[in-house]
């Protein structure tokens, strides 16, 4: 009898195993007891979830579309163990973060805005800094414009503001990868794309090229809760509106000067990775890692070995 419970329990401890490793329920359920704050900021209270040591070093995580701060689940934990003060906002338009009901509140210099005073508040004249999709955007906005407030710059599958334009104006193959940015720029329809069908177009934004269980059906259920959240599509969907109207304004040295990584999965269907080490090349300090079947959304296929990557070059 003992030895048929002894097995049992050994399977039961196998399939938890399997579950943590493949993004289980267990998966969100472990982020219970980070702290979650509201900030004033900028004129709009930001959401931010925080963990760590409180006098360590600042390191700011900023999600892109259409994420919240649960973009960074797997590294904000093994990121506080090690003794940073991780710091991740709902940034503006973003799940219980304020919803601005202009366009022009989500231009780039308010997003970039929302950062500086962010790091202000936390008593710091700087911070690392890391950013994915259109956090990404907003860290290399950063980065060229105030180059003073981050010590180390962290960037996943977004190229460097110029490299973009220039892909966007000059490159057909990534003009149609990127035929949702002017898709987006047209009133009400968008909305209503994204959120018929229980939010189908944002499920397979999430889904679609990425590997199994990269996202489980319980955070799938997280997503549909920051989704659903009022006013937080035409938020979300202001911040390509905002870019279609007010076209970013960089100086003539636009080179990145603090020290730079670069994660990029290749197998991203948005865009391409021929724009990687164009960018890389404007960092004066910079490094490039390619996950070669890895997509978009490698902070989550590759949660691993980005938090290994964010370990060593944050230390």
């Amino acid at each position: 009898m003992f030895e048929k419970e002894t097995a049992a329990f050994n399977f039961y401890l196998i399939l938890i195993k399997k579950i943590i490793g493949a993004g289980g329920i267990i998966r969100v359920n472990h982020l219970k007891n980070l702290r979650h704050k509201n900030i004033q900021v900028n004129g709009v209270k930001l959401h931010v979830v925080e963990a760590g040591n409180p006098n360590g070093e600042l390191l700011i995580l900023l999600h892109g579309f259409p994420e919240f701060w649960y973009a960074w689940s797997h590294q904000i934990l093994d990121l506080a163990e090690a003794g940073l003060h991780v710091v991740v906002p709902d940034q503006r338009g973003y799940n219980l973060s304020e919803k601005p009901a202009s366009v022009s509140a989500y231009r780039i210099t308010e997003l970039r805005q929302d950062i500086c005073e962010l790091i202000k508040h936390y008593g710091q004249k700087n911070c690392f800094l890391a950013g994915h999709d259109w956090g990404a955007a907003v860290a290399w906005d950063l980065a060229i414009h105030h180059p003073k407030k981050i010590k180390k710059l962290a960037i996943l599958n977004v190229p460097h503001p110029k490299i973009m334009l220039r892909f966007l104006t000059t490159r057909p193959k990534q003009i149609l990868k990127s035929w949702y940015i002017f898709f987006f720029q047209l009133p009400y329809l968008p909305e209503l794309f994204f959120k018929r069908k229980d939010f189908r177009a944002g499920v397979l934004a999430l889904k679609k090229g990425t590997k199994r269980h990269t996202f489980t059906q319980e955070e799938i259920k997280t997503y549909k809760e920051a989704w659903s959240q009022p006013s937080a599509i035409t938020a979300m969907l202001n911040w390509y509106r905002a870019l279609g109207r007010s076209k970013p304004k960089l100086p003539k040295d636009a080179r990145v000067k603090v020290p730079t990584l670069m994660i990029w999965g290749k197998k991203d269907l948005a865009l391409s990775y021929k724009m990687a080490q164009p960018s890389i090349d404007l960092c004066d300090q910079g490094k490039l890692i390619f996950f070669e079947d890895s997509s978009h959304w490698v902070q989550h296929e590759k949660a691993k070995e980005v938090t290994k990557l964010f370990l060593d070059f944050f230390k």
